[in-house]
């Protein structure tokens, strides 16, 4: 299965820019200025991939048993296990008792696509796909729209692509309705801003945090959408439930500053005690900020330092933070030292 759908740099889009405390420490105002996940805004922007469909209906992902006097599915129940030889065996049994079998054939394109418990092969998965496309499987026209947008499998071609996704949407995949959208988004023109987030919220509805976070991104910058920073805190908040990191910041930073929801900087204070134990530079430093001044959470130079010395590991600097932790003893700051380094050992 692929678990690091996208790269993790890209999850906080812009958010690297500093929110602007120069005044000190008794205005610590928070900014979000972070742009939908498009292509053309974060380079190396990958798009979400399709997984595999169940095979048996009302059998989601594993989640829900087979309704009853239905079957459970075993190549798939073997795919979800990480059991990826005998996924592939009993897929191949499956199309050998039923050659219009397209979820099992969408199952092998996934195994090669992969090269999960058979040699990787993106030819053999493009063709497996093709074959599920044909009866109409959404995931795998989905998959064969990043494909062809990366050129993986066969030769590269955006057009081919982006009709392999609008077909992939109009057979109810949310997953390619969210990457047509990052298609749209991404052409930077204003015109397809409107349809890339017509496409963000069928991906919202099926609860994908990363659309969840970009349709609010839009909502909060009026793009596409009536600028409405209510509805921007509410998508947040459930794509910070669905685990996505940049929804979990935005949401902490529109909580702490009440902007489109009741101010509640203890609240945000969690939200970035969250993200920053998840590792996000971002939310590491906005912690170390609030430890630094007491707002949301009890004044605690030691954390501010150790948080931000995570952050700085990372690469993002804060030179307001260290001018005010510089008075620190040498003891606090071999103690700030430890609880840094063993955060970054927990990950």
């Amino acid at each position: 299965m692929r678990r690091d759908l996208r790269p993790a740099l890209a999850l906080v889009g812009t958010l690297l820019a500093l929110p602007a405390w120069a005044a000190g420490p008794s205005d610590p105002s928070m900014s979000t200025a972070s742009p939908p996940r498009s292509a053309s805004a974060v380079p190396g922007q990958k798009p979400m991939p399709e997984l595999p469909t169940p095979y048996t209906p009302n059998y989601t992902r594993g989640a829900v048993p087979p309704a009853s006097g239905q079957p459970a599915d075993l190549a798939y129940g073997a795919y979800q296990r990480g059991q990826y030889v005998t996924a592939f065996r009993e897929a191949t049994k499956r199309i050998a008792a039923n050659s219009k079998d397209a979820a099992a054939m969408t199952l092998l394109g996934e195994l090669y696509n992969q090269g999960l418990g058979v040699k990787q092969d993106p030819v053999k998965a493009a063709d497996w796909y093709r074959l599920a496309a044909a009866q109409n499987d959404a995931a795998a026209m989905s998959s064969l729209g990043l494909m062809a947008l990366d050129g993986r499998g066969m030769a590269k071609d955006p057009k081919v692509g982006r009709r392999w996704l609008e077909q992939a949407t109009a057979n109810g995949s949310p997953t390619a309705a969210y990457n047509l959208g990052l298609i749209l988004i991404g052409t930077g023109s204003p015109s397809d801003e409107a349809a890339a987030a017509a496409q963000f919220r069928k991906a919202a509805d099926a609860e994908i945090g990363p659309a969840q976070h970009d349709l609010g991104v839009l909502y909060l910058q009026g793009r596409g959408v009536p600028k409405d920073a209510g509805k921007a805190a509410s998508l947040f908040r459930r794509g910070a439930d669905n685990g996505d990191l940049a929804s979990e910041i935005e949401y902490a930073i529109l909580l702490f500053n009440g902007n489109g929801v009741t101010k509640d900087e203890r609240s945000a204070a969690r939200y970035f005690l969250h993200a920053a134990s998840r590792g996000n530079a971002i939310a590491q430093n906005r912690l170390a900020r609030l430890y630094a001044v007491g707002r949301g959470v009890t004044k605690n130079p030691v954390e501010a330092a150790a948080w931000n010395l995570a952050a700085a590991g990372q690469g993002l600097s804060d030179a307001w933070l260290d001018q005010t932790l510089s008075g620190l003893s040498t003891d606090e700051r071999a103690r700030a030292e430890r609880l840094a380094n063993e955060r970054v050992e927990q990950r």
